[in-house]
């Protein structure tokens, strides 16, 4: 049996069904936000960790010039060592086709026999080279399905200055390269980076390491500090040409989904709230108005023996219904969204299984919060209901003063007609409803309006990146450092017309208990090719008594112009160098800190060398330059510009920057939600008044006019107001999305601004559209009816 109080609840659902549905699309909203990035943050932390511990992913990587295999036992016996594998690592530069620059790569060895203890490989297709077939390589399955590769190709690789062939017999999937990305870059390109495993014997000997290593792979037993490890690490393998031992935090690959994570649990925290507490705005008002036009139901409920209680719950299991609702629809639909993000997260990051993961505790999350804060709006409305009498709810409100309020309307006679008066009349003597309205229409346009910006800041990063910043067509990277003449032979070369020096040295800059593993870029004083520029996006000049750093590189160190830093340089002689920070610069691509070329020379008290060279180069000459750049030894690499740009584009495109495609669509479905509820309800509470005004004459136009002029003039309020609203937002938004790869500029784009008010107008226009639909088609003897 149903009761009668649930019978009502099924009417007054049935009523306000258009409410109730834009409601709890908005509820729906925000815990599908709040499960789809929770699942994504469980999934991708719970993936990276089944696939790191599956493989045996070392916690310590210590790279060295040569050391003698010897040394593994003396690693080994460090406090802290689990297991130590040494290999062979080095540097190779892979021909694929004639008039095409040469692929940089990465070549590793795997034990003459069995599996890698540490950093083991996933094999996707194919086998693992013969111990007695020099020529046999397993090859990084990214890059070879980029090329088109298959198992049984032959490709030409630049190894310790020889050319070599060998034949791919197996693509694999590795752990240490998720991201995979050539060494000095920061944008993964699958087609201009490989990694290939060999055989440890025959990469030996390509490389003469026969009974030495190149990089010791360190596990650790739990619990211990890599730190001391570290450290450790580097005074043993100092004397052998160490360049600094770190810590799979610091591992590229895993720094950078990292990062990922990180901006997702971010957005998960900041986002959902929003969609919530506009909700529950909005339930406060479809309460609040409810129990105003069943004042003498109300009455009447608690005159027939209905308790204070009973009514007032009566009320409450209205806005939970609309709460839980939403909140089943808005679980179902987030795992649905997060299950098909992280499988594209799965082929972007190239993980070889997908642990997906949806936490409990969002879905409890979820409902609690949707429940809480659609009750807390309500339980103010709900006082008032028990604290009515009976006698005083089946009286009729004492009508409202206005002897007092300004008659804005009657002043204005002259000038609006008497349906335009109607509209002023209401507004101003009603501007606490009036600014619910405002508020709820500002909160969608600042969603909007904040998604739209965020996406013109990636346009914005592209642009400022690749036109103001770099204005080279190429960089090439030296096997080594290399004496200025380097420079000197690149730039007579036919088709080279300008050439500018960069040198790197790889340093960990401290301040305090703050650090970062990266580098020091010298410059020229006035650099040409790639400028360095302020927050104005004016150039700045290196200047040589300190360092220019990035704004992102600041605030992991903590440190602004005129504090001082340390540099561990990791190369050379390792000197620590102690330097004052004498400015910032905008980067929006890595965390980059800049020297004059000069002063970082003679800090480094080296003779004067350079890591790479910016080019400028003549189109019509670009084949000839790729094949002499094939023929110089001490090239490491080379990449074209538009091929970085096209990397990055298709990183904030796909895969991570895919899910500001879903945050644009949910941003416009909620602006249409809280419009078109902004609408219905006006419409509800007016019904009766709107049925008078068509018995007394007035036309549907201008009934109309009355009900929707209103939603007109609170639509163009709430421009300004979400406007700036949105603005801040966005700086929300940009600093969950920005990572250590690449930083969104929070930008004031018109476009974005333009676009969001005409999503509002347009909203506005079509809830219109419907709720006069509804208001022609009222029955008026039944609209005219006190409902008891």
């Amino acid at each position: 049996m149903v009761s009668p109080l649930n019978r009502k609840l099924i009417r007054d659902l049935g009523r306000i069904k258009g409410q109730a549905a834009a409601i709890g699309l908005v509820i729906a909203l925000g815990v599908m936000m709040l499960v789809m990035m929770t699942g994504l943050v469980n999934t991708l932390d719970e993936t990276r960790r089944t696939y790191y511990d599956r493989y045996r992913l070392a916690e310590v990587f210590a790279p060295v010039t040569r050391a003698p295999e010897r040394m593994v036992a003396r690693l080994a016996a460090l406090p802290g060592v689990a297991a130590v594998e040494s290999r062979v690592a080095g540097a190779a530069l892979i021909d694929m086709a004639k008039g095409e620059l040469p692929v940089r790569a990465r070549a590793l060895s795997l034990p003459d026999f069995g599996t890698p203890r540490l950093n083991d490989i996933y094999l996707t297709a194919g086998r693992l080279p013969d111990q007695g077939h020099s020529d046999e390589i397993v090859l990084l399955e990214g890059f070879a399905s980029a090329r088109g590769l298959v198992q049984g190709d032959r490709i030409v690789a630049t190894m310790n200055g020889a050319k070599r062939q060998f034949r791919i017999v197996g693509f694999a999937q590795s752990p240490e390269f998720l991201y995979s990305t050539a060494p000095g870059e920061i944008v993964p390109d699958d087609t201009r980076f490989a990694v290939f495993w060999m055989r440890r014997a025959a990469l030996g000997a390509a490389y003469d390491m026969q009974g030495a290593f190149s990089e010791a792979l360190i596990s650790l037993t739990r619990g211990t500090n890599p730190q001391s490890v570290i450290n450790a690490a580097d005074q043993l393998l100092d004397p052998y040409g160490a360049v600094g031992a770190y810590s799979l935090v610091d591992l590229f690959s895993n720094r950078f989904i990292s990062e990922e994570i990180r901006g997702l649990r971010v957005t998960a925290k900041s986002i959902p709230p929003i969609f919530l507490g506009v909700a529950a705005f909005l339930l406060y008002i479809v309460i609040s108005r409810m129990v105003q036009a069943e004042r003498e139901q109300i009455g009447l409920l608690k005159a027939f023996g209905y308790s204070s209680w009973e009514v007032s719950f009566h009320y409450l299991k209205l806005v939970l219904v609309i709460a839980v609702l939403g909140a089943i629809v808005g679980s179902v639909a987030g795992v649905a969204a997060g299950n098909s993000l992280a499988v594209l997260y799965q082929e972007y990051y190239k993980f070889p299984f997908l642990v997906f993961s949806v936490d409990p505790r969002s879905f409890v999350i979820g409902f609690a919060t949707s429940i809480l804060t659609a009750s807390v709006g309500s339980l103010f409305v709900l006082r008032k209901v028990f604290r009515l009498t009976p006698a005083v709810a089946m009286r009729p409100p004492a009508p409202p003063d206005y002897s007092r309020s300004y008659d804005l309307a009657g002043a204005m006679k002259r000038w609006l007609d008497q349906p335009s008066r109607m509209v002023l009349r209401r507004l101003s003597r009603y501007p606490g409803r009036m600014l619910g309205g405002v508020i709820g229409i500002a909160a969608g346009l600042a969603l909007s309006v904040a998604t739209l910006t965020m996406m013109a800041g990636f346009r914005e990063t592209i642009d400022l990146s690749f036109t103001v910043m770099d204005q080279s067509d190429m960089t090439v990277f030296f096997v080594a450092n290399q004496p200025p003449k380097a420079l000197l032979e690149l730039g007579r070369m036919p088709g080279i017309d300008h050439v500018e020096p960069i040198r790197v040295a790889s340093a960990v800059l401290r301040n305090g208990t703050y650090s970062y593993r990266g580098a020091l870029e010298g410059r020229p004083e006035t650099p040409v090719l790639n400028r360095v520029i302020g927050k104005d996006f004016n150039q700045i000049s290196m200047r040589r008594e300190g360092l220019i750093i990035s704004e992102s590189l600041a605030g992991e160190l903590h440190v602004g112009p005129g504090d001082w830093i340390e540099a561990e340089i990791r190369e050379g002689r390792r000197p620590v160098l102690r330097l004052p920070v004498i400015g910032t610069a905008q980067t929006l691509t890595g965390a980059p800190a800049f020297m004059e070329i000069g002063a970082l020379t003679r800090a480094l008290k080296e003779p004067q060398q350079v890591s790479g060279a910016y080019l400028t180069i003549d189109e019509d000459y670009t084949k000839q330059i790729f094949e002499q750049i094939k023929r110089m030894p001490w090239i490491a690499g080379a990449s074209l510009k538009q091929d970085v740009r096209n990397a990055l584009v298709e990183i904030m495109n796909t895969g991570p920057g895919s899910v500001r495609f879903v945050m644009l669509a949910v941003a416009a479905v909620i602006t249409f939600g809280i419009v078109y509820n902004s609408a219905r309800i006006a419409f509800a509470e007016r019904a009766r008044d709107l049925a008078s005004l068509r018995v007394m004459g007035f036309t549907r136009s201008e009934t109309s006019f009355v009900l929707l002029g209103e939603l007109a003039v609170v639509t163009l309020v709430a421009i300004p107001l979400g406007s700036v609203a949105g603005y801040g937002l966005t700086y929300l938004m940009v600093k969950g999305f920005s990572t250590d790869i690449y930083q969104i500029p929070a930008i004031y784009s018109p476009q974005s601004y333009g676009w969001g008010m005409i999503a509002v107008l347009v909203s506005a226009a079509v809830s219109g559209w419907l709720v006069k639909r509804d208001l022609d088609r009222i029955d008026l003897v039944q609209a005219l009816k006190t409902r008891e």
